[in-house]
């Protein structure tokens, strides 16, 4: 149990806890959560005043969101020396987790590496290096995954498969108005000043070919057979949920920064797209002709850094972290 002297959080821990929230990537970097810290839990809620009706209209990607902040908040936590117990919030509120102290417990090194790994994540947009990954470097970028989430190392026929849904889902994207202007809104502000650091920002390769960004008006489509060969020259991970519901979009945003950290720590950059998969006939077709068993949620690629990335802007500590008082206005 908590000692007894030590029912509120102090200060000092208050701003590593909302500096590990802060520091999670989400959809077009809006960062949509609050966190509240009453006596010794730590409180994550998303922020639904921060709507994308066009790009995210069901919040799947703003739960993703919500659960990769979910677990730099369980990190930040055990890095304290906290022991954890997370509940995950039942009912559609704005409440998405809690999290309690339950004693003292030093973190393990996985929770070490991962925690310090987390100032050093970025969204790596760029070419990758021309290294292969060895098979055992991903090992354990995929070995900690919570319950209910899947991951699928892509092979090369599954690239090719990819390679022709990506075609399909740009095309679409490209020629949907009311999409292009939302994105225009959103990644024309305080929230692109650092292209690179959300689910899904702007990106584009030497050729400037988009793949590892978002499809623009102006954005030129590779044909699928160039396409192939790009992707044939990276890792490409899908992931996958049990249940396509709030709490498989939480828990796939908590494996995902998982993996995320777990990839950074081996020395190696990722990035990750959903865009794709809000075209539901091109999330079908993924589904039964990669034959998953699950609902993918999301594409992360990875390789080694070519070149560095900037971070995005960040929320002010004041914007995020809630008093105990308080009730969220979301």
């Amino acid at each position: 149990m908590p000692n007894p002297d030590e029912r509120m959080w102090s200060d000092g821990e208050i701003e590593v806890l909302a500096r590990a929230v802060i520091r999670a990537p989400s959809v077009h970097n809006i960062q949509p959560w609050s966190l509240a810290l009453p006596d010794m839990r730590a409180e994550l809620s998303e922020r639904t005043d921060l709507p994308l009706p066009e790009h995210d209209p069901t919040g799947r990607d703003r739960l993703i969101s919500c659960g990769a902040a979910l677990e730099n908040l369980v990190l930040a936590v055990r890095v304290l020396g906290w022991s954890t117990e997370v509940e995950i919030a039942a009912g559609r509120g704005p409440l998405v987790a809690v999290v309690t102290t339950s004693g003292r417990e030093p973190p393990s090194d996985r929770e070490l590496h991962a925690y310090a790994a987390i100032s050093r994540r970025r969204s790596h947009r760029r070419p990758f290096a021309a290294i292969p990954i060895a098979s055992s470097m991903l090992t354990p970028v995929i070995g900690q995954l919570p319950d209910g989430v899947g991951c699928r190392v892509l092979r090369a026929g599954d690239k090719d498969t990819l390679a022709v849904l990506l075609e399909q889902a740009s095309q679409t994207i490209q020629s949907r108005d009311d999409l292009q202007r939302e994105l225009e809104e959103w990644t024309g502000d305080w929230r692109s000043d650092s292209v690179g650091d959300g689910l899904i920002r702007p990106g584009y390769d030497k050729a400037g070919l988009p793949w590892a960004g978002l499809v623009r008006r102006t954005s030129l489509i590779p044909d699928v057979r160039s396409l192939a060969r790009r992707l044939d020259a990276e890792s490409i991970l899908i992931f996958f949920a049990k249940e396509d519901d709030r709490a498989g979009h939480l828990t796939t945003g908590v494996a995902m920064q998982r993996s995320w950290l777990a990839a950074v720590d081996g020395g190696l950059a990722a990035s990750v797209l959903t865009q794709p998969l809000h075209e539901e006939s091109v999330r079908e077709r993924m589904t039964a002709e990669l034959k998953l068993p699950g609902h993918p949620q999301l594409i992360m690629r990875l390789g080694y850094p070519d070149g560095q990335v900037r971070h995005a802007a960040r929320r002010r500590l004041g914007e995020v972290v809630r008093h105990p008082d308080d009730h969220p206005a979301f």
